[in-house]
């Protein structure tokens, strides 16, 4: 069995699998942004399960007649990272985001789900802040998850090493891996409140009746535990 799934799981993969029925009929799990791994099943890469980070990608292949059927398993919120030395004690998510001084990154929209739910953030901004939401359009640096864009080395999280590289200042990326985050003191994290915060919902898309097992696995009550002890499913 073939997995492509999206490379937020990568981290907690090895302890979903550790509880899963099936572990020993995956043959290759592949992770990386969801929207190029949807590019390379359309190519024709072999695929059984695709796990991705937006429920448009399965429901894409659903409706094109690839995959068999589609279920949500799993949910993300957004935060923000910051230098830690950018900050004052009282700042918040929205005071860091007006700073002008501040290097803004995020991952690529359309090749990585988390860069699309940074642009929905600034849409739902939007509403309350227009003048800050349209800086945030133009400042927004997509400097990961892209065809061609920068790749933390294996093991580091995109919001660490990009900040810690001194590629950007701070950065808006799944809220999944605030745990880790906040263990790095070079680095402040920041919860945004779910007025704003666009739900990413993880959704798997079974392209062979092989993977079905995996899929009902995915969808348990036992995947789910794993998951929300891993920073997922979390709610504000």
């Amino acid at each position: 069995m073939n997995v492509l799934a999206a490379g937020s799981l990568q981290g907690v993969w090895p302890c979903l699998m550790a509880h899963s029925p099936c572990t020993e009929a995956i043959s290759q799990t592949r992770f990386g942004p969801a929207g190029l791994l949807l590019e390379s099943v359309l190519a024709g890469s072999h695929c059984d399960l695709f796990a991705s980070a937006n429920q448009a990608h399965p429901q894409y292949l659903l409706t094109a007649g690839i995959a068999q059927y589609i279920r949500p398993f799993a949910t993300n919120r957004l935060c923000l990272t910051v230098r830690s030395q950018a900050c004052q004690h009282d700042d918040d998510w929205l005071t860091l985001l007006r700073r002008r001084d501040l290097r803004l990154a995020t991952s690529t929209a359309g090749c990585d789900p988390s860069g699309d739910y940074a642009l929905q953030l600034f849409d739902l901004i939007a509403r309350d802040h227009p003048a800050l939401a349209r800086s945030l359009r133009q400042r927004a640096l997509p400097l990961v998850g892209g065809r061609h864009s920068l790749s933390a080395p294996p093991g580091q999280l995109a919001a660490s090493w990009l900040i810690n590289q001194g590629h950007a200042d701070m950065f808006i990326g799944y809220a999944s891996y605030l745990p880790l985050l906040r263990q790095d003191p070079r680095l402040r994290v920041f919860t945004i409140p779910t007025r704003y915060n666009p739900p990413a919902i993880y959704t798997l898309a079974v392209l062979h009746p092989i993977a079905g097992e995996l899929a009902t696995y995915l969808t348990s009550a036992v995947a789910a535990r794993v998951l929300s002890n891993a920073g997922f499913n979390q709610q504000q």
